[in-house]
């Protein structure tokens, strides 16, 4: 059994007023309204998501 590393995301800015990508990123890291946190897979693919939209969420090690 293999025990994978999880990130909780927590979207702390509103996306109104950003680029179309970066809600859509947002939308895609499963985060709705503000204050709305996700526990994802630590993948490079989540990371890269993150660091798109660094401005709109904040990240923690789960």
């Amino acid at each position: 059994m293999t025990t994978q590393s999880t990130v909780k995301v927590q979207l702390v800015r509103s996306p109104i007023g950003t680029k179309e990508s970066h809600r859509a990123t947002v939308r895609g890291l499963g985060l709705r309204r503000l204050n709305s946190s996700a526990v994802l897979e630590d993948t490079p693919a989540v990371r890269g998501m993150i660091t798109k939209v660094q401005y709109l969420v904040k990240s923690e090690s789960v």
